[in-house]
């Protein structure tokens, strides 16, 4: 079982930035696919980023030059920043660890709420 805490949501002005974080609790995080989705009110959940453990990373069409995903394995964080919000970048944010190999085995973090706002 992987436990993922992310932090860093908040209200932001238009055009402003954020950084959200994911701390994983395993030994084995570098074995695991980490991504960012996110799910606005009415919406599907759609995927915002993702990075797997060699360091390759993928972006939604919506958010690519905005946002940047990184981690970290010595410190088992995956980190998402986020620069030039716009209102339609608002939803509930979740981490998510997909296992490299076994790809039905997910974890998902309890979500952190960004609103782009002014």
């Amino acid at each position: 079982q992987v436990q993922l805490v992310e932090s860093g949501g908040g209200l932001v002005q238009p055009g402003g930035s954020l950084s959200l974080s994911c701390a994983a609790s395993t030994r084995l995080f570098n074995i695991y696919t980490m991504n960012w989705y996110r799910q606005a009110p009415g919406k599907q959940r759609e995927l915002v980023a993702g990075i797997n453990s060699g360091g390759v990373t993928n972006y939604a069409d919506s958010v690519k030059d905005r946002f940047t995903i990184s981690r970290d394995n010595a410190q088992n964080q995956v980190v998402l920043q986020m620069n030039s919000l716009k209102p339609e970048d608002t939803a509930v944010y979740y981490c998510n660890a997909q296992h490299s190999i076994a790809r039905q085995i997910n974890y998902w973090g309890q979500g952190t709420q960004v609103t782009v706002s002014s």
